[in-house]
């Protein structure tokens, strides 16, 4: 691999392609595939995400990186995961939202939108917010989903909100990956931020589909206590 990656320079996009089928892995690319249901399996080359993780880190200084990060769309998913990981590692956050705001309508699956994690985001929280709520309203859904993320990872411990509860308990959707991502998202904060979280609950706030399977992930969280469990349990909506 570190030889592969060293050789990229002078090569552009055909030796990140080459590199990517040299690393694939046939097997793994069959298992994926069955977990990303909403991804030809033609287009899933099979590389494992350490490889993908490495390249990213190497191309992030290179000419080459930055030629990759303008050639949208990709063909295979790979290429995908490659590019996330790519605006993950950008250190300046202007920089960072605007090759994310290229890249989030070409997401198509839930690996992608979630493994897109920049971690530039940790020292620009505030700055973030205002995407975070515009995203939250989009008509696509992994920048829907990826919103729902970023409230769920950035938002739950030294920054939280309650208004940020009432973000997501706004959103009606009848996309499955949203709606699943939402019930994570209470699901945690109600590890978390137990007191107010369980009011959005105990209100009925949530469409019956998430308000149900958010009970389901907290009962089998570890961070939820038993009598707490015990109380969820009594919350469930009955069709």
């Amino acid at each position: 691999m570190r030889e592969q990656a060293n050789n990229l320079r002078g090569n552009g996009m055909d030796s990140i392609l080459q590199i990517l089928e040299e690393n694939r892995d046939k097997v793994y690319g069959a298992f994926q595939g069955k977990l990303i249901p909403t991804v030809e399996q033609e287009t899933i080359i099979g590389v494992r995400t350490p490889v993908l993780r490495k390249l990213a880190k190497k191309l992030r200084s290179e000419p080459e990186g930055e030629a990759f990060l303008q050639e949208l769309p990709h063909r295979y998913f790979d290429e995908n995961q490659l590019h996330g990981f790519l605006i993950s590692e950008e250190k300046d956050f202007a920089r960072c939202m605007e090759e994310l705001e290229r890249f989030l309508p070409f997401i198509d699956n839930w690996a992608t939108c979630d493994q897109t994690a920049p971690k530039v985001f940790r020292k620009h929280r505030k700055e973030l917010l205002p995407y975070i709520r515009r995203w939250l309203g989009a008509e696509h859904t992994y920048t829907v989903r990826f919103a729902v993320g970023m409230l769920m990872t950035h938002y739950l411990d030294e920054d939280f909100r309650d208004e940020y509860l009432n973000w997501a308990a706004e959103i009606h959707s009848e996309e499955y990956y949203v709606n699943m991502e939402i019930a994570w998202y209470f699901a945690t904060a109600l590890a978390k931020q137990w007191d107010a979280a369980i009011l959005l609950l105990e209100d009925g706030r949530l469409d019956q589909w998430v308000h149900n399977r958010t009970i389901r992930k907290a009962v089998e969280s570890y961070r939820i206590t038993a009598e707490q469990k015990a109380y969820l349990k009594k919350l469930v909506r009955k069709k």
